[in-house]
Parts: C-alpha cells; structure tokens; sequence
C-alpha cells in the first residue's frame, strides 16, 4: 500500500480543521496509509528546516508559492507516477513564515497551489482532500467532476 507522509510546522489548533483533515485522511485509507509528521515551531526558518528535512522519506514534494502550479489532473497524474514507482510521498508545509531555503532546495519537487496564501493550517485540509480527488482520479471514481 502506497506511504504518504505530510510533514507540516505545528499543531492544528481549530477543531473544524482537525476534523476535516482527519475526514480526508479517514476516505484515504482504501488508497494509502497516511501519516501526518509535526514538527514544532522554532525561532528560526533554518532550525524548522532541518528539523523537516529529518522528518521526510521518499519523493518530497514541498508546498511553496513559488513551486509550479498544477491542475487536479496534472496532480492525480503526479502522485500516479510515483505510486507506480514505489516510492515514498512526502509533502512539506511550513509554517507561517513559510519555509527554509534548505528545504525549498533538497526538494525533489516544489508546487503551488495557488498564487494566493492560505494558513498553514488549512492548507493541510486543502492538501489532504487534493491527495484524495488524485487517487479517486486515478481509479476512475465519481468524486471529480
């Protein structure tokens, strides 16, 4: 069964996010195991970095503004690729101040989601419901239109 990991700076503090991530993640199970890796907020990017870079296994992907953007499709098609190769999946969010220079750089890939900014913490929702339209995506199912 495929590996995903999100790696992401901090705790989720809003019941209404946990429980949509934990929605998402609960729907993935049929698809991959999923484990969410936080990492605690410190003083600096680069200490946050290396705490990250720690955490991540397999293929990362990080969550930045500047990564290139990509449709549903081009994403489902993504994740595919690297599920038909084995590999481990780590995406990476920072936390509010963004993330280290260090982590943008040992990145296999670096996306964006859009040019706007979302909270951190609900980027993990938007995340974990974009992991799960890919593999629905990818088996034909109904939930993207």
């Amino acid at each position: 069964m495929q590996k995903i990991y999100i790696v992401c700076v901090g705790r989720i503090k809003e019941g209404f996010y946990r429980d949509a991530v934990q929605e998402y993640l609960k729907r993935l199970t049929r698809f991959a195991r999923v484990e969410i890796v936080e990492i605690p907020e410190n003083r600096t990017l680069e200490k946050e970095g290396e705490a990250i870079l720690r955490a991540c296994k397999g293929h990362m992907i990080a969550l930045c503004i500047e990564g290139r953007k990509v449709s549903s499709e081009s994403f489902a098609a993504d994740i595919k690729r690297l599920c038909d190769k084995g590999e481990d999946i780590t995406f990476i969010i920072g936390s509010s101040c963004g993330l280290a220079q260090s982590v943008k750089d040992h990145a296999d890939e670096r996306i964006s989601f859009s040019d706007m900014t979302f909270p951190h913490q609900l980027m993990r929702v938007i995340l974990a419901e974009q992991i799960y339209r890919a593999f629905m995506i990818n088996s034909g199912g109904e939930y993207h239109k």
